[in-house]
């Protein structure tokens, strides 16, 4: 049976200068890195422990997606 990916949301804080992941579908998920990378090695532990400690059933496999947001800014050529 193919489960339906938990989704978290990744946005850039600019000011900090990392990646904060929260998540409606996992409780209490709250957390930070400061690259994006190392943002998703993390997710692969918490994610699970947190459906552990709110008692929530889970398969082996905890699929899970990730939806980005970062601001950038690009500088016109003035002639």
């Amino acid at each position: 049976m193919i489960q339906k990916p938990l989704f978290v949301r990744a946005e850039w804080d600019e000011e900090a200068r990392v990646w904060v992941a929260t998540s409606d579908d996992v409780p209490g998920l709250a957390t930070e890195e400061d690259s994006f990378e190392r943002l998703i090695e993390k997710l692969k532990i918490m994610i699970p422990e947190l459906l552990d400690a709110n008692g929530i059933g889970r398969e082996y496999e905890v699929p899970f997606e990730i939806l980005t947001r970062r601001f950038e800014t690009a500088q016109r050529t003035v002639y």
